[in-house]
């Protein structure tokens, strides 16, 4: 998880605009290591105490509807390598060749079964294992998918700079973006004009200020979130 050398980055990384963020991270490497330490300890415990519950709901999403366990759509973490989520599987098969790449609530695609674990996102929670893996870690910016990364704006390529998370800042104040797409005759536009860019300023802000002690805090806030506590989508002032 460690930043490379300026020299090292990708050559679509090697901006002006990403630059600034490279200079502050380089100068949190310590801290980058004890995130990963971090990272594969809690994921490991977690992974196993869960184990029962796992296969029970991998058995649940067999039974309601035909497909695998898991949906493994193509996102894009740290330095834009593309790799393959873990996602429990809460729509039919191939759904994502049979509508948008984003989801409302109220999306025909969506199972049974997929339906209470996305009300509760219990679907997230397989990504322990790609944090264990290291393609993902706990606090970091949600991993797109390559449709919408090719689309980013210069200074947010770096949000690439360190790995996609399973929760942030900007997931924590969006929880209810499926409300919000509901209402858009046009999902993918609103998302990528209305909704991405006020989550790329609190991804950046999060790379501005990262801190090791500073993500724990962020751990807390997203289960007070997940159990209903509402936050300020405002963004703070932080230069």
């Amino acid at each position: 998880m460690l930043i490379k050398k300026w020299e090292k980055l990708p050559p679509e990384l090697q901006i002006d605009e990403v630059r600034p963020y490279w200079e502050r991270l380089r100068k949190k490497n310590f801290s980058l290591f004890w995130k990963r330490v971090f990272d594969i300890f809690v994921s490991g415990i977690c992974l196993l105490i869960l184990l029962p519950f796992f296969l029970i709901l991998s058995l649940a999403i067999v039974i309601d509807s035909r497909g695998g366990v898991f949906y493994r759509q193509e996102r894009v973490t740290q330095y834009g390598k593309h790799f393959r989520i873990f996602k429990f599987r809460s729509m039919v098969k191939d759904a994502d060749k049979k509508g948008t790449l984003v989801t409302t609530s109220n999306d025909v695609r969506v199972t049974r079964v997929g339906k209470f674990i996305r009300k509760f996102k219990i679907d997230e929670i397989s990504q322990l294992i790609d944090v264990f893996r290291g393609t993902m870690t706990f606090i970091g910016t949600r991993p797109e998918v390559p449709k919408y990364v090719n689309q980013y704006k210069a200074e947010y390529l770096a949000t690439l700079l360190l790995p996609a998370g399973v929760s942030s800042s900007a997931s924590i104040m969006f929880k209810d973006e499926n409300d919000m797409l509901d209402k858009a005759e046009n999902a993918d536009d609103v998302y990528l004009n209305q909704i991405l860019p006020i989550k790329m300023k609190w991804n950046l802000f999060d790379l501005r200020t990262f801190g090791f002690w500073r993500d724990i805090k962020l751990c807390f806030v997203t289960v007070f979130g997940v159990l209903g506590k509402k936050y300020d989508k405002e963004v703070p002032n932080n230069d």
